[in-house]
């Protein structure tokens, strides 16, 4: 089949078709152990978890020797308030980054990388998104979710060997999937891949947010094949070099935050890309973006921890030396109380961060839930976090560091970290549609032994069999749910030393068996509805995000201890964080069933229908003319390339 000029029409899917497209593209097997799924299914398998994993002896000496280099840098290198100023990293920057081969940290050194391990990886991460949160995004995407990610889990060896060493040295990647009109539906893709013969695919189409393209050399592109003899067609994933004839990025977008990022539109016209440069097989691509995406995601907490870091930093030095009243704000309860939660979050952030990636690295667990819990958790804490530093510094914290500076003071860009850590809550799956995915991963036993009762499609057969399944399953598990070592006194008392953090761990395994007959309660209740109770998803998965932080927080602590590293300090912290968390946690349980879901879907249904239009009156809308989604339609670009490579 022969590629044709003719344009393209947008997918129209229904929703059961767009549920089926993200379904089909998830892994359904679960061929090793995952902490968090036992967790959501009341089984508090501590066993997994601790002892602490620990990396091996050679990768902390290489990971700490290139940590040492890329502090000097950071120091000496980085301007990020140049940066945030003039929204650009400049090329010296970049160029620099790549010959200390901070473009290759993940990348195998037979490639020319430095094969660094997870952990330091999101170690370097937080180092030098502390420095520039703009420097993170921009390594990040290039490693975590760029050309070398796919490539290493699903590329061949000849394209290994072909995009790897420029990928660890001199080229930067980009990741393009999100399309104007296409967020977290990719049923709806329309960016097309036409086959072109036997040896080439032709791509058309439009894609938006394109982290790194504006300066990227390669790029990871998602494209629709159409179904054809020869060709099983689907959502496929390509290498494509982002010089090539056709490509046009037609706009350098600009944002509330992270200001120095490369990120822009898009557009291909009739691009040519060799069949060779197919990553995996036609119609797997979105499994390929899922799939790297559930390491990927940890990219994102590491750098809230090291947003997490130096707000404590900052909070400490400057409730010292602030003083009301008579004595320092720290020490007025409204003040400390802001204090203590963000050194108590910040320390369980990175024992979730460190915990999730000291298990990717040794491929034991599955732990797709464990990095979208990470990436959850720490981008919504980080938030928090941030967002209380400014309230501690006051009329300061809302201040910019410039104006700090020049009328005397200490330029601390409070309100900077507000504005870069926003996005984290959209990053790479939005705090919403990560409630949702996880939450599928959450209920997939279920699901397995009893979806085919609560699908309306199924044969009477098919139901009666799903029914007899269920019935085995649930006869072996709900039976478990009524009592555990929770219950009993002793109960991991090796986490008692001087601190007792025994009773956090028990009441996780009590809290984990009550979180799962709740999911069995709702499953009864709502049957084939559950899916659309997103309320009550989102619950559900907040507590397992609780508990599975309060567990790691206390495998830290019990760490460090053991080594001698601050244990009796880390044990207090690991205290303040579960009994802060245990609130938060029966707070939600509580909201799972009294809070006012019906009552808002009234609403909502009410301002969509225009019956509250009175309530806008009295204001003025400062939006400018437009539409509210731009076109996309494919053809040639009519816009100067705004694409500048770093060489």
């Amino acid at each position: 089949m022969s590629a044709t000029p003719e344009s393209p029409s947008r997918p129209t899917v229904t929703e059961r078709e767009a549920r089926q497209v993200a379904e089909a593209a998830r892994e359904q097997d679960w061929r090793k152990p995952s902490f968090a799924k036992e967790l959501f299914l009341g089984r508090f398998r501590l066993d997994l978890i601790h002892p602490h994993p620990l990396p091996a002896g050679e990768d902390a000496e290489r990971g700490e020797a290139f940590l040492a280099k890329l502090r000097d840098f950071c120091e000496t290198r980085i301007d990020g308030a140049l940066i945030d100023r003039e929204a650009r990293i400049p090329d010296e920057v970049v160029t620099g980054l790549k010959e200390l081969g901070a473009f290759g940290m993940k990348i195998d050194t037979k490639y020319g990388g430095l094969g660094l391990t997870q952990v330091y990886y999101n170690k370097a991460l937080a180092l030098v998104g502390s420095a520039s949160p703009a420097i993170g995004a921009l390594l990040s995407a290039h490693q975590s979710i760029g050309v070398p990610q796919p490539l290493k889990m699903f590329g061949s060896q000849e394209q290994k060997d072909t995009f790897l060493p420029r990928c660890a040295r001199t080229d930067i990647s980009a990741f393009l999937l999100t399309e104007p009109d296409v967020g977290s539906d990719p049923a709806r893709l329309a960016t097309t891949a036409v086959p072109d013969g036997d040896t080439a695919y032709v791509l058309d189409g439009v894609k938006l947010w394109t982290t790194n393209g504006v300066v990227a050399d390669l790029l990871v592109v998602m494209a629709r094949v159409p179904k054809s003899e020869g060709h099983r067609g689907g959502i496929t994933a390509f290498v494509v070099e982002a010089d090539s004839e056709g490509i046009t990025v037609e706009n350098r977008n600009a944002f509330m935050g992270l200001r120095g990022l490369e990120n822009g539109v898009t557009r291909f016209h009739r691009v040519r890309v060799p069949a060779a440069h197919r990553i995996g097989e036609e119609g797997q691509g979105l499994k390929i973006a899922l799939t790297t995406l559930n390491t990927g995601r940890l990219s994102l907490p590491a750098m809230c921890v090291g947003a997490g870091k130096w707000c404590l930093k900052i909070a400490r030095e400057w409730s010292a030396a602030r003083e009301q009243w008579g004595k320092p704000v720290a020490l007025h309860e409204a003040v400390g109380s802001k204090i203590a939660f963000i050194a108590a979050t910040t320390f369980a952030l990175e024992a979730v961060l460190d915990l999730s990636s000291q298990m990717a690295d040794e491929n034991r667990n599955d732990i797709r839930i464990e990095a979208a819990l990470a990436k959850l958790y720490g981008s919504e804490m980080a938030w928090l976090m941030a967002d209380e530093l400014v309230q501690i510094r006051g009329g300061r914290g809302f201040e910019t560091a410039d104006s700090l500076r020049e009328r005397g003071e200490r330029a601390v860009p409070a309100e900077q970290i507000l504005r870069d850590l926003r996005i984290n809550r959209i990053f790479e799956g939005s705090t919403e549609i990560m409630h949702l995915l996880i939450a599928r991963e959450a209920v997939d036993a279920h699901l397995s032994v009893a979806g085919d009762l609560i699908d309306p499609e199924k044969t009477l057969g098919d139901k009666a069999r799903a029914g007899a399944n269920a019935g085995l399953f649930y006869a072996k598990w709900l039976p478990k749910l009524v009592a555990g070592p929770g219950q009993l006194p002793g109960t991991y008392g090796e986490f008692k030393h001087g601190i007792d953090l025994s009773p956090h761990l028990r009441y996780v395994e009590r809290a984990a068996r009550r979180l799962a007959r709740s999911t069995f309660y709702a499953m009864s209740r709502w049957q084939g509805r559950m899916e659309t109770k997103q309320g009550f998803l989102g619950r559900i998965v907040d507590i397992g995000a609780e508990l599975f932080a309060m567990s790691a927080a206390c495998v830290r602590a019990e760490l460090l201890r053991t080594r001698g590293e601050n244990g009796r300090e880390a044990y207090q912290l690991a205290d303040a964080f579960c009994r802060q968390s245990r609130v938060r946690v029966e707070e939600l349980f509580g909201r799972l069933w009294t809070n006012t879901d019906d009552v808002d879907r009234r609403v909502v249904k009410g301002v969509l229908s225009g019956t509250y239009t009175w309530l806008e009156q009295g204001v003025v809308d400062p939006s400018g003319d437009g539409p509210w989604i731009a076109d996309a339609a494919p053809g040639p670009s009519s816009r100067k390339n705004r694409h500048r490579p770093i060489r």
